[in-house]
């Protein structure tokens, strides 16, 4: 399915009530796109970053893997102000609207990437530095927390029933898009000597984000409010209280979204985070072989994502998780055997591999089915808080974990189990999901 079938397959599929015209629909549509590629790429550079340079910067007076260690510490903390900002962007893009939760976020975002390029570092202001660190990862988790929920929405409220996998997927594309962009610009960084690069290099990824989001905040602000939304409010339902309604009424539908997202969260954080650092640091390859496998790795999800929600659409949400499942299980040993040959082709493959059937099968679906298993009353806050809750839960602390295990064992194998354990607890939660592909949602 090629992406530049979106107008064709808008415009041959039937129109469900008080759609947008095609042309709205594909501004909508690119629109988040864009806007999710700016969010991602802010929220990505920080973990490319975490492996690269705060642990020599930020905490160096550690032993090398304890810094290492509490780097993906403060990744993590991002993960953890996930829920939060999905909680609170949830609640007011459930009771005012989509589209200024999305503004709103984008600025948020934003202004705390561009200040964590302007931090002093360790040996300038001492304790201070990994604090202000903390504090911005705070500031940008909170932002990604609420927006993914409202850009999503922005789509899979404004398009035909039957195509919502397809569409949803598209927007998911800002993820591989924001990883070429953000280890692209890395990638830049790294060719300068080292003393430069730890100097001031590092921080031009982080400086960047601010024409970034210029972009992405304009194109925002002239999006229109989702059809799906004006009922609510048409019809006077709005939610008074959206979380406390989803965790009191809807309880396993919210445990539900959480475990569909774990496996691939933690697949992709062991993938993009921690490989960074296994591959340079305990297998003393140079940074750009498992860089170049990312870049690959995200170029080649720009077609299979849409392909993915293409499918979902056709053979159903289920079948697809249990086939990413069943492949996040198998390939859980064999990922670092082939990390281990140290050849950098065979890196590049078992990245691309990885990324594509283990993470980018679940993300590409996870966007249409988590927004179908709520209302729309409560379908911001629903699918936010249970698409941040997962992936605070594993996304947040696998890179952590992962370096953790490695450090007690002195092998990868703990690992695996924990990527094992992972996709059984999305199993668990696919068999309970209902099937929602092309049923009418209000």
């Amino acid at each position: 399915m090629s992406i530049s079938t979106l107008a064709a397959d808008t415009q041959m599929s039937a129109e469900p009530s008080g759609a947008l015209s095609p042309a709205e629909r594909r501004k909508v549509v690119w629109s988040s796109v864009i806007g999710t590629t700016v969010e991602w790429y802010d929220f990505l550079i920080y973990g490319t970053a975490a492996a690269l340079v705060f642990n020599k910067l930020f905490f160096p007076s550690f032993d090398p893997v304890v810094g290492t260690i509490a780097a993906f510490g403060s990744y993590a903390v991002g993960f953890l102000a996930r829920p939060l900002g999905g909680a609170i962007f949830g609640h007011f893009g459930d009771k005012l609207g989509r589209k200024a939760m999305l503004s709103l976020t984008i600025i948020i975002m934003g202004v705390g990437t561009f200040l964590i390029g302007c931090l002093p570092t360790y040996d300038q202001i001492g304790i201070w530095a990994p604090i202000l660190l903390v504090i911005l990862r705070l500031v940008q988790g909170l932002g990604i927390g609420g927006e993914w929920g409202g850009a999503v929405l922005m789509v899979v409220e404004s398009v035909p029933d039957k195509r919502r996998g397809f569409f949803g997927s598209i927007v998911q594309l800002g993820y591989p898009l924001g990883v070429l962009s953000s280890i692209g610009v890395f990638a830049l960084a790294t060719q300068l000597p080292e003393s430069d690069f730890l100097s001031w290099g590092w921080r031009i990824p982080f400086w960047a984000s601010a024409l970034l989001v210029g972009v992405g905040l304009f194109i925002r602000l002239r999006l229109h409010e989702t059809p799906a939304f004006q009922r609510v409010k048409k019809q006077n339902t709005v939610a008074k209280l959206p979380v406390m309604e989803i965790l009191t009424q809807h309880p396993r539908t919210f445990l539900t979204a959480v475990g569909l997202k774990v496996s691939e969260i933690g697949y992709v954080s062991v993938v993009t985070v921690f490989s960074i650092s296994y591959v340079t640091v305990k297998l003393g390859l140079p940074r750009s072989v498992i860089l170049n496998g990312l870049l690959i790795a995200a170029f080649i999800e720009l077609f299979t994502i849409p392909l993915f929600g293409w499918m979902a659409d056709r053979y159903g949400r289920r079948v697809m998780f249990f086939f990413a499942c069943a492949f996040s299980i198998l390939f859980a040993f064999p990922l670092f055997w082939l990390f281990d040959t140290a050849d950098p082709t065979i890196i590049a493959i078992t990245v691309a591999i990885a990324l594509s059937l283990g993470q980018g099968i679940m993300f590409a679906i996870g966007a249409a089915w988590m927004s179908e298993l709520f209302d729309a009353r409560l379908r911001y806050t629903g699918a936010s808080l249970g698409f941040q809750v997962g992936a605070a839960l594993s996304g947040g602390f696998t890179p952590m974990i992962a370096a953790a295990l490695l450090a007690w064992s002195g092998a990868t194998w703990p690992i695996s189990i924990y990527l094992i354990a992972l996709a059984l607890i999305t199993v668990t939660a696919t068999f309970f999901a209902p099937e929602t592909a092309g049923k009418k949602i209000d």
